[in-house]
């Protein structure tokens, strides 16, 4: 059998060396050369003929990030590589995916061509804002859920009357899979905007009087949905709301609206290195949950087993 080679791009190298201390090899040997305009030439300093070679790079903005990974899978198929498989562990344009207005692109399509022409024989991603989205790939897809290291820590706070919210129509299935697995009850905040990224009101669908409620997105990124939500949810009753958003994009003014917020705790996954340290953020990990994937992908093994 080939063997693994894994490789961490500059964003994402907090995350890979994580990765690969999970899995048990080191990262291997790569070189980003940058010209004085800006322009990068990834080079590999060491032979990957024939190897199973694992790119880590999440496409979290600058777009350099994307340019890079698209360069790294470009060498790596030019220097023999046996596949290249792109673990990306926060997929950037994931919004951007359908036509919802006239003459907009659909974004998120354009980059899964990118990264098939590149030549990615694979990709090993996290929670995507929407599943549809590993339909958009030529090439197979490992979709992850970080639900398998948020499941365990929100057990371990141990709340009583727990419910589950989704902070819009859109997240509905991915707050009654928590739901279901606490066996508990679920509410959405019905969210009307007045443009992107921009909150005019929420209205809360249930019953949260009395309870310790969570809300379940894949994002979080001005944080301002989720803060309003909170404090709906705050007016109808509710003791305490808690957020679990997977991917901690936090831009603009989002540490600051978190300050100020009604919400208890944010849960985070390092999908995306955080701008600042705030005591309401908890960070876990997905080092361990991409490092299993990656041992079962290169077994041909079946990757269910790590899902919750």
């Amino acid at each position: 059998m080939s063997s693994v080679k894994l490789f961490a791009g500059s964003q994402s190298l907090y995350l890979a060396e994580k990765i690969s201390t999970a899995y048990g090899k080191p990262l291997g040997s790569l070189t980003l050369q940058r010209f004085s305009d800006g322009e990068m030439s990834p080079s590999y300093d060491e032979s990957i003929r024939g190897c199973d070679v694992f790119i880590v790079q999440s496409t979290f903005p600058p777009a350099d990030n994307l340019l890079e990974v698209m360069l790294m899978i470009d060498a790596a198929r030019r220097a023999s590589a046996g596949s290249v498989t792109l673990v990306m562990p926060y997929f950037g344009y994931a919004r951007q995916d359908r036509k919802d207005r006239p003459r907009v692109s659909i974004a998120s399509k354009l980059i899964a061509n990118v990264l098939s022409a590149s030549g990615a024989t694979r990709v090993m991603t996290c929670d995507l804002h929407a599943g549809q989205i590993q339909g958009f790939f030529d090439i197979p897809v490992d979709h992850l859920y970080a639900s398998a290291i948020f499941v365990p820590y929100i057990s371990s706070l141990n709340l009583d009357n727990l419910v589950f919210a989704s902070p819009d129509v859109g997240g509905v299935a991915r707050a009654r899979a928590y739901a279901a697995h606490f066996g508990a009850d679920m509410v959405v905040c019905d969210k009307h905007r007045k443009r992107a990224n921009e909150v005019d009101s929420i209205q809360v669908i249930g019953n949260v009087e009395g309870a310790n409620v969570i809300i379940i997105d894949d994002l979080i990124d001005t944080a301002g949905t989720m803060c309003k939500a909170a404090e709906a949810l705050m007016e109808k009753g509710a003791i305490s709301v808690r957020a679990v958003a997977t991917h901690p994009v936090l831009s603009g003014k989002a540490y600051e609206n978190l300050e100020k917020s009604v919400i208890q705790e944010l849960v985070v996954a390092d999908t995306i290195p955080l701008k600042q340290k705030s005591d309401k953020i908890k960070v876990l990990s997905v080092a361990e949950l991409f490092a299993k994937a990656i041992r079962k992908i290169h077994d041909q093994e079946s990757i269910s087993t790590l899902f919750i």
